[in-house]
């Protein structure tokens, strides 16, 4: 942990907060620009795919900008004495490959089986690498998750998420 440096007021001065605070600024403020590129169909009558980006990168965008000011005025997060970590305990690097492997096979599987397959390998797949039980369990809670954003986003929102072969000609999975 690298040391801080004491302020005038006697309190630590914490660098990575601010950091944290103008990077959560940022990102809010460039999901909201590139929010602006999403191509909208002419006909739409819902909300449309820019409603949702436009509304978190806002929200992302007000939050950083408190937390900058916050933190400018020397309100700094108070570190919880009951926190469940061990800082003595090292990383479990396996479990950081095997949940960085499952990205990788969600993402290039995405436009081949379609993705609410893709999602319960992404979902049932992490939640296996971390210790859910049984295995089969968890992949039925991540074939159901991705099913439903599928209906929700692809079906209802009318966002292109590719239903995959399986989905193709079923009208409530289109994408």
């Amino acid at each position: 942990m690298a040391p801080e440096a004491a302020t005038p007021g006697g309190s630590a001065r914490r660098p990575g907060e601010l950091v944290l605070a103008l990077a959560t600024l940022a990102l809010g403020v460039f999901v909201v620009v590139q929010a602006g590129s999403i191509s909208v169909p002419g006909s739409t009558n819902t909300l449309g795919p820019r409603a949702f980006p436009y509304l978190v990168g806002a929200m992302a965008a007000v939050v950083g900008a408190v937390l900058v000011v916050a933190v400018l005025r020397g309100r700094y997060g108070q570190e919880e004495g009951g926190e469940d970590v061990d800082p003595g305990v090292s990383t479990d690097w396996l479990t950081v490959g095997l949940l960085c492997a499952v990205l990788v096979v969600h993402v290039f599987t995405i436009n081949l089986i379609g993705w609410p397959f893709a999602a319960a390998i992404l979902f049932g797949g992490a939640s296996v690498v971390l210790g859910a039980r049984p295995w089969w369990r968890a992949a039925l809670v991540g074939l159901v998750l991705g099913l439903l954003i599928q209906v929700l986003f692809g079906g209802l929102l009318g966002l292109s998420l590719p239903p995959g072969p399986l989905l193709e000609g079923v009208a409530i999975f289109r994408g």
